[in-house]
């Protein structure tokens, strides 16, 4: 028989969950608004909610093995944390909508022709994919296996969303202009700028879309990873997190509840641990698209691929030419810098000298560095689209 605190922890999951569902439900189905205004449909909410609640509070605490509990907190937390990510996506679109109507609506269909596309599936299924096959592949790296998983799952999860962003930028903004589509949608009245900026934005956010999906397997195939490592590395638990296991501690009596809390707790410090290398992972995508939104106002798909592939080669090897060349070849050094100057610094984005560390870095620097990062992909991005405003405004659509 379950206890009171635990049974009523139960609904209140249940309910938080049935909560972060209505705001992506009710951008899917416009209907459910009207459902929402009827004071019946709230009390079969509620009624869903209790029943659910005591089904689940009388299941686990029948299954009341620690590492069973706890394996359904991890569940529970990565349905919560897909759920609020598609939260934050409809609160941004919401927000865009209630600032910027006619730019906001250009974005919101651009994010839903994204999310349609074939390509956006493709590449969220072949990413997962090679992630789910990552965990069992020999490395040969001395028990450095994890580093290399991580490493890679990384890479997958940037280079999906990477490729989408760019190649639908791409595509969508020349097709566009170049099917006067962009002068039926401009003459309703929508400025170029909003034009210009809606798509950007709404690619933008499906790209982020994709991050938010394939990162969330991320997160599971790190914790398949150290699961399959246990049994060869240890004979022992792994160590819980000192801020779970303290929190533990501190605030429950009861062996069931805190190993279902325990589940909650686990799940969402491998969530924040990844957090910021997903961030810089997509300021890298937010600085590639704005420069293929901005280069597709002139320029052919090809061309247009083409230019964001040498940039992206150029960002990455531009510091290292630069450093190689400093004393004996002044002029390939100059070469160097000026296109350090002008491409993007891409290796800032790169985490791998944060995953690969033996020590984890310090949270208060780590993030100080992202919210750098951050920084300079946005001013990057913004002189990127302030271009592509210039290229936009003399092309004549007619």
């Amino acid at each position: 028989m379950p206890s009171a605190m635990f049974t009523a922890v139960c609904i209140g999951l249940v309910a938080l969950q049935v909560l972060a569902a209505l705001p992506w439900w009710v951008a899917i189905d416009l209907r459910t608004r009207q459902l929402l205004r009827d004071i019946k449909t709230w009390g079969i909410g509620i009624g869903v909610c209790l029943a659910a609640g005591f089904g689940a509070a009388y299941y686990l605490d029948a299954n009341s093995n620690p590492a069973t509990l706890s394996g359904w907190g991890r569940l529970y937390m990565s349905v919560l944390q897909l759920q609020l990510g598609a939260d934050l996506i409809v609160l941004i679109l919401f927000v865009m909508l209630l600032v910027w109507p006619k730019g906001g609506a250009v974005a919101q269909a651009a994010f839903r022709e994204g999310l349609r596309q074939p390509m956006f599936w493709m590449l969220a299924f072949f990413a997962s994919l090679l992630m789910l096959v990552s965990p069992f592949l020999p490395y040969f790296t001395f028990g450095e296996d994890l580093k290399m998983v991580k490493d890679l799952c990384y890479a997958f999860t940037m280079m999906s969303s990477l490729l989408f962003g760019v190649v639908s930028a791409a595509i969508s903004v020349h097709e566009e202009i170049e099917g006067r589509t962009a002068v039926t949608v401009m003459s309703k009245p929508i400025s170029r700028r909003q034009f210009f900026l809606g798509k950007f934005a709404g690619i933008l956010l499906s790209a982020l879309a994709m991050t938010i999906l394939v990162g969330w397997l991320l997160i599971w195939v790190i914790v398949l990873k150290q699961a399959f490592d246990a049994p060869s590395t240890s004979n022992e638990r792994i160590a819980d997190p000192p801020w779970v296991a303290e929190f533990l501690q501190y605030a429950f009596d009861q062996d069931t509840l805190a190993d279902l809390v325990r589940g909650l707790g686990l799940w969402t410090d491998d969530a924040l641990a990844v957090l910021p290398g997903l961030i810089q992972g997509f300021c890298q995508v937010m600085v590639l698209v704005a420069l293929a939104t901005a280069l597709a106002t002139r320029l052919p798909m090809v061309v247009n691929l083409t230019f964001c592939l040498a940039i992206y080669f150029l960002g990455n090897l531009a510091p290292i030419m630069a450093e190689a060349t400093r004393k004996e070849y002044p002029l390939i050094h100059f070469i160097a810098e000026v296109l350090q100057t002008i491409t993007p610094g891409l290796e800032l984005f790169d985490v791998s000298p944060a995953v690969t560390r033996d020590v984890a870095l310090p949270v208060a620097a780590y993030s100080l560095y992202t919210l750098n990062v951050v920084g300079y992909a946005v001013t990057y991005s913004a002189a990127a689209l302030v271009f592509g405003l210039i290229l936009f405004e003399d092309r004549d659509l007619a």
